[in-house]
């Protein structure tokens, strides 16, 4: 992949309609991404947003979705005039990713019965618990059909009238193309998927309806669910009342091949071209994942792993952690306005470098420091209600270059949990593993980090910090392909690896042993005091 398009050839695939445009709806921000046909992104927007807690519930209003998402295509639409001096009018695919899991539902008019409930609302553990044991496989708490129970097992009332229950990216393709679909990967966290038919396990279906608990309910969980489709099947297209929501100055015309929609796991594998066995990946943002590409099954039911799914159906095991790189970012957004009362004008990937790197030549196990960065529960360590935390024993060594290494060991504190289980328990095979997400812009930290942490290689692209809006424009360009006679003879995976990646350069970052012992030591230590954290939870509101 090259990283730079020409202006003639820039230009004249955004005039001829030959560009494709990938959304991502994260959790901070919403973001897209404009690339040509070989994968270089030509133009960029963003949104910034947050979830609130309303009424214990974390959630993004639907107003703020639309709100946003007009916001970051106005956003495109001026880089789109700056960089190439033209206006986007057509685009040949497009496709919306978004944070998996959670519970939007609708009744029979297509009204939402309930605000979203996002993914990071672990209010969910009995109906995961009555789940996994129906199923036969975990069933994590932040999963659709794990909301779905609970609103079930609490007798809410608008169970009754669920005519469709989705996902957010789900939610926005339904209102871009006039489809209630989904792509695998992302209904993948909705219910468990079946690997040899490439659809919802038809034995679990059956077994969520055998449950006494929703013997009454007026619908058949197959009936409200959407159809699953994999990369490159046809989703539909953009509908001009779909162009009107997204770009209400009508600049951006209809007409676009839809792709699947696809959860931000699926992009984060797609953008580090990891979708084959014995590949993963791990994207860090707000929260933080592991995706490690199966070439076998499992042993057994395993709590902190979770089944799912590439964009092409092959099975992925997830270890997914709710926190990652919030509290650090509380952190970094003090260290600067220390900055700036001291008159210090540092920009933010300043800032971030300065400190980052200067953590690396802090103690290897953190001087003795801990930090907890639970801004939510954290399932992979058994905590139910987070509070950050920092701590430290009266005889640590305090100084800012411990201090930072802990706040970065921390990030991947609860993934590094998970993935022990992973990859010594299990003893899954893993050849490659890559990194994507901002954690990973400042060159050679993170990545450190992380290689230490799992006792694996770990390699960055220079098309690491784009993360998932780029992956889905892959996946939309990979969709417009596959609509045409020429393009329907690639393979997810040979599109990536034949298109896209040929001349992508990886740097790796290999396990250093002073690393790995210390971050082994450190994480000791944040074992035994996640007592502490937990603690924590339960005593300070």
């Amino acid at each position: 992949m090259t990283t730079t398009a020409s202006p003639s050839t820039g230009a004249e695939a955004i005039a001829q309609g030959r560009a494709s445009l990938g959304i991502e709806l994260g959790s901070t921000r919403i973001k897209a991404c404009l690339i040509d046909e070989a994968g270089v992104a030509l133009a960029a927007g963003a949104h910034a947003w947050e979830n609130e807690l309303v009424d214990d519930n974390w959630t993004y209003s639907l107003d703020a979705v639309w709100a946003g998402l007009r916001d970051c295509i106005a956003d495109l639409h001026r880089d789109v005039r700056d960089r190439w001096g033209t206006d986007l009018t057509r685009v040949s695919g497009l496709g919306v990713s978004a944070m998996m899991h959670g519970y939007l539902v609708f009744d029979s008019e297509g009204e939402p019965l309930v605000p979203f409930r996002t993914w990071r609302n672990t209010y969910t553990t009995e109906a995961a618990a009555q789940l996994t044991e129906a199923f036969g496989q975990n069933i994590p708490l932040r999963w659709s059909i794990s909301h779905l129970l609970h609103a079930v097992l609490r007798g809410e009332e608008h169970v009754a009238r669920i005519e469709q229950l989705t996902t957010l990216a789900g939610y926005v393709h339904w209102k871009l193309s006039g489809r209630r679909v989904l792509g695998v990967g992302d209904a993948s966290g909705v219910f468990p998927i079946d690997a040899a038919t490439g659809g919802y396990d038809a034995a679990k279906l059956d077994a969520f309806g055998a449950l006494e608990v929703v013997a009454d309910v007026p619908w058949s969980l197959g009936g409200i669910l959407p159809q699953v489709l994999s990369a490159g099947q046809d989703a539909g297209e953009l509908t001009a009342a779909g162009a009107a929501l997204l770009d209400p100055t009508g600049t951006l015309q209809p007409g676009a091949v839809m792709a699947p929609p696809e959860g931000d796991a699926g992009t984060g594998m797609v953008a580090t071209n990891s979708v084959r066995p014995r590949t993963g990946n791990v994207s860090a943002g707000t929260s933080a994942f592991a995706m490690v590409v199966l070439e076998k099954a499992l042993t057994g039911v395993r709590e902190e792993i979770d089944l799912v799914t590439t964009p092409a159906g092959d099975p992925v095991a997830m270890i997914h952690t709710n926190n990652c790189t919030g509290d650090l970012d509380a952190w970094m957004q003090m260290f600067g306005e220390f900055g700036r009362l001291i008159g210090a004008q540092l920009d933010e990937t300043e800032l971030y470098r300065l400190l980052y790197r200067h953590g690396m030549t802090g103690a290897a196990d953190g001087g003795g420091l801990l930090a907890y960065n639970y801004l939510s529960g954290e399932h992979q360590t058994g905590v139910a209600s987070g509070r950050p935390l920092f701590v430290r024993a009266q005889n640590a060594d305090f100084t800012l270059a411990n201090l930072m290494r802990t706040h970065l060991y921390s990030a991947f504190g609860a993934l590094a949990t998970g993935m022990q289980v992973l990859l010594r328990d299990e003893k899954v095979a893993l050849d490659e593993l890559f990194g994507h997400g901002g954690i990973f812009r400042t060159a050679g930290v993170a990545q450190q980090v992380l290689a230490d942490a799992l006792e694996t290689p770990v390699s960055v692209s220079n098309a690491a910090g784009e993360g998932g809006a780029w992956g889905m424009a892959l996946l939309a360009t990979f969709a417009a392909r596959q609509a045409t006679a020429s393009g329907s003879d690639l393979t997810l995976a040979d599109y990536l690896a034949d298109v896209v990646f040929t001349g992508t350069e990886f740097v790796t970052a290999q396990p250093d042993s002073e690393g790995v012992r210390g971050y082994a030591d450190w994480l000791e230590h944040y074992r035994a005091g996640l007592a502490v954290e937990r603690l924590a939870g339960e005593t300070l509101r």
